[in-house]
């Protein structure tokens, strides 16, 4: 009798495998959120530098137009750290990269997965592959090879500005937002397509007021994780766009964004110094940005979440 009530009180080899295997897991959780809190604090520590111990007001940094921190201003006395030019830059070849992409992802999705699912899906989907699995090295070589020569002979001038960046952005997201918008079509339930066929609407009806109004919300996070991809894109966009700090006038204009000055000057400036300082506010920019667009991938998600 004594050996049974041991060997009941005594734990078994499952339940020690459970409680390694949720140890592994809670070790895992914690030190994933422990790497998230230390880079948040790093850069933002490093990037507030530029108003605590430069003296730098917040207002002159996000509204200022004069980029160059190396140089001080002859009228202000105060080295030039406006970076406007920068956020307008980043601004505008995203939003219209997400703008260019869209339609052709959704009609991409569309006709993967409601049109021609068999062969659409065996032609498409490697092409898709493909296309993400492009460094962004390539698509900035063939930008300056391709695009820029096109855009120069169309309209003149360098051919490098918001366009050329804009349009090698394009292809960069295009299969980002089409894959998230094929897996968003897909998981809307079949009921509502043969409820749309079975009170007479035609297969267009049904795809264009009931699949798609239906995937609203995870077309939504598609297009703002591109935007996501977009905005943090360096390599390519800084090989294109013409690496000038100005408030660009025109679409053909050579501009700058906010990760192509961040990644020509952050090598070549001593840490701690203005120059260096200021960078790491335009990280800082970077990285807050970024947790606005996760904040409203999540937004949309709940508000899309079927009850």
């Amino acid at each position: 009798m004594d050996l049974i009530t041991e060997k009941i009180k005594k734990t078994s080899l499952s339940t020690k495998q459970d409680r390694f295997g949720k140890f592994i897991s809670i070790s895992a959780l914690i030190l994933i959120a422990a790497i998230v809190v230390l880079i948040f604090a790093f850069v933002i520590t490093r990037g507030i530098a530029t108003f605590t111990t430069n003296k730098v007001s917040v207002t002159d940094f996000l509204f200022g137009t004069n980029w160059n921190p190396s140089v001080v201003d002859k009228k202000t006395g105060l080295p030039g750290v406006g970076a406007l030019p920068l956020i307008v830059g980043s601004m505008a070849v995203t939003f219209l990269a997400a703008i260019i992409a869209t339609p052709f992802a959704i009609g991409t999705a569309v006709f993967m997965t409601e049109i021609s699912k068999k062969r659409g899906a065996k032609i498409m989907q490697p092409v898709i592959e493909l296309l993400v699995g492009i460094p962004s090295v390539v698509y900035g070589v063939i930008g300056l090879t391709v695009v820029v020569p096109v855009i120069r002979s169309i309209f003149g001038g360098t051919g490098l500005g918001i366009l050329s960046g804009t349009i090698v952005l394009f292809v960069m997201i295009l299969p980002t937002i089409t894959s998230m918008t094929v897996d968003t079509l897909k998981g809307v339930p079949r009921h509502y397509r043969e409820s749309a066929l079975a009170i007479g609407a035609t297969r267009w009806q049904m795809i264009y007021k009931v699949v798609l109004r239906a995937a609203i919300p995870g077309i939504l996070t598609a297009i703002v994780f591109g935007m996501a991809r977009a905005f943090g894109e360096a390599l390519a966009v800084q090989m294109v766009i013409g690496n000038a700090a100005n408030m660009p006038n025109s679409l053909v204009s050579p501009a700058a964004t906010l990760t192509s000055v961040l990644t020509m000057g952050i090598g070549n400036t001593v840490m701690g110094s203005l120059q260096n300082n200021v960078l790491w506010s335009l990280a800082m920019i970077l990285l807050l940005m970024s947790l606005i667009f996760n904040v409203l991938i999540r937004m949309i998600g709940r508000k899309g979440e079927m009850k």
